[in-house]
């Protein structure tokens, strides 16, 4: 069973794959109140209800989630998934989520050298990628997104069209592909939307929106 062990974490070392929770890691449930796991410590499924989640610099865990809080990922944290409703995600530097990252009612934030392997997605908030990485694809309905200088994306971009109680916003999104950002795969708008791209980006092809082409560092208006 050692042996075993050892050459799990071999593998997952030499895959760059990060050493999530194993059975021996705990999980955290907790109701009305925030929970946190400190650096560098493992866990399994860390849960709350009415309550932030803390995943300190270095720390791993199998799950992160929660419903009326914020989740926060330190530098170069590492989970499986993460996913809260009305609340923000915060990814900081050269943290690895390896599958999806979902927030309804809130704003995610990818710092520089962070990675998503799966799709990230929101109904409501801002996206912001500070050159970051996602593997599966940007999805959103009412957020405005940003694809900052030097940040890839994979699986293309989705702003969907609003249905049901959420046709109340009529405000049209922003989309921003900054300076030397790549976005592979087709950016599709199925509603309004304002899209502006750096002539230095890299994009797939656009469907639903006209490509309005800026320079510098962001669009000026």
């Amino acid at each position: 069973m050692r042996r075993l062990s050892t050459v799990l974490i071999t593998a997952a070392l030499a895959l760059g794959l990060p050493l999530l929770a194993t059975a021996q890691d705990s999980d955290i449930d907790k109701v009305n109140g925030s929970v946190r796991v400190e650096a560098g410590q493992h866990a399994g499924a860390v849960s709350t209800v009415n309550g932030a989640v803390h995943i300190a610099d270095g720390a791993v865990v199998r799950k992160a989630s929660t419903v009326n809080g914020s989740i926060d990922l330190g530098d170069k944290a590492q989970a499986g998934e993460i996913s809260t409703v009305n609340g923000g995600i915060s990814l900081g530097d050269g943290s690895r989520i390896s599958g999806e990252v979902n927030a309804t009612n809130g704003g995610i934030h990818l710092a520089r050298g962070a990675e998503v392997g799966g799709k990230l997605d929101n109904v409501n908030g801002s996206i912001t990628l500070d050159g970051a990485h996602v593997a599966g694809g940007i999805s959103t309905v009412s957020g405005d997104i940003t694809v900052g200088a030097n940040s890839h994306v994979e699986g293309g971009i989705l702003v969907d069209k609003p249905g049901g109680w959420f046709n109340w916003n009529s405000r049209n999104p922003l989309v921003v592909i900054g300076p030397h950002a790549v976005v592979q795969g087709t950016l599709e708008f199925r509603r309004e939307v304002v899209l502006k791209v750096s002539d230095s980006a890299q994009i797939g092809p656009v469907k639903g929106a006209t490509v309005v082409k800026f320079s510098g560092e962001m669009p000026t208006n």
